[in-house]
């Protein structure tokens, strides 16, 4: 049964590259976990990548005697690149993701040309999950909330007391997601977080990024329903739905694509992999003009 009452242990992972968070969760009593939100370092002027922040997780979780069930992405990432097939090598699990994933592969199997040999089916993630769905780690339920907005396939993971809303909602001084990607609405993301709200007070919520806020020193990814319903600078204090929607439009004008957005679409709708190598056992990213 789902019990927000449970306590979840949560080992953070910070990437100050791209400023993204991966999460190790292990369910309590239980030597199982789940992953959350990795990451495949990506060096765009060399083509290069690198494992180091996978391998920071690799060797947490097999330090620690732990059991992978899950690696779980919250959402396609336009600013990162996933690690989970590497993961998935080392450590088993499964790789779920929202089942809307159709929506973005076939939106960007479009804009990269991908052809028809590019399934956009869902097919490379072993789990589509859909709303109200659960999963478990070692015994103990996790509930899946579908929280689109950002896009069409994002997630929020409940896990005991703790809910991974990935670029829903960011930390209190520095607001929520940007909603300008092909299939974003600010309308959605506001019932979004609206469901999220409903959970309980005391409900950990752990962000996808954090950017340090102005007047900040450090960095944060940690903070609870209470504290985004009161202080969060773009929703909270009962923000209604015209208002933010004006407010996040306007915003999401002045901002710039993601640094990683064309490599990180390519890979990440494919479920972490790199595009299929050409007849000499080579392997590229495209780069459409004047599509994003």
């Amino acid at each position: 049964m789902f019990d927000t009452d449970q306590i979840a242990e949560v080992a953070a992972f910070f990437d100050e590259a791209t400023n993204t968070v991966s999460y190790v969760v292990k369910a309590p009593g239980s030597d199982a976990c789940a992953i959350i939100d990795s990451v495949l370092d990506f060096d765009y002027a060399s083509g290069r990548t690198d494992t180091r922040s996978a391998d920071a997780i690799v060797a947490h979780v097999r330090d620690r005697g732990l059991r992978t069930e899950w690696i779980l992405e919250t959402h396609v990432h336009a600013d990162h690149l996933s690690a989970a097939p590497y993961l998935q090598e080392r450590l088993g699990g499964k790789i779920g993701i929202g089942e809307k994933i159709v929506i973005v592969q076939d939106t960007f199997g479009k804009i990269f040309n991908e052809g028809t040999e590019f399934q956009r089916d869902g097919s490379q993630f072993d789990q589509l999950f859909k709303e109200g769905d659960t999963f478990t780690i070692g015994g103990v339920q996790g509930l899946v909330l579908h929280t689109p907005g950002h896009t069409p396939a994002c997630l929020t993971y409940v896990i005991g007391d703790a809910a991974f809303v990935g670029d829903t909602l960011f930390m209190p001084d520095y607001g929520t997601a940007r909603c300008d990607f092909p299939g974003g609405s600010a309308a959605e993301l506001y019932e979004s977080i609206q469901k999220i709200l409903t959970l309980p007070d005391a409900t950990r919520i752990f962000v996808c990024h954090d950017y340090k806020a102005p007047g900040r020193d450090s960095y944060a990814w940690e903070t609870t329903v209470a504290d985004e319903k009161s202080r969060n600078v773009h929703i909270g204090g009962g923000k209604d739905k015209d208002s933010f929607v004006a407010m996040r439009e306007a915003r999401d004008k002045t901002l710039s694509m993601p640094r990683l957005i064309i490599p990180s679409l390519q890979v990440n709708m494919r479920a972490g992999q790199m595009p299929p190598k050409d007849d000499k056992g080579k392997t590229f990213l495209k780069v459409p003009i004047n599509e994003l």
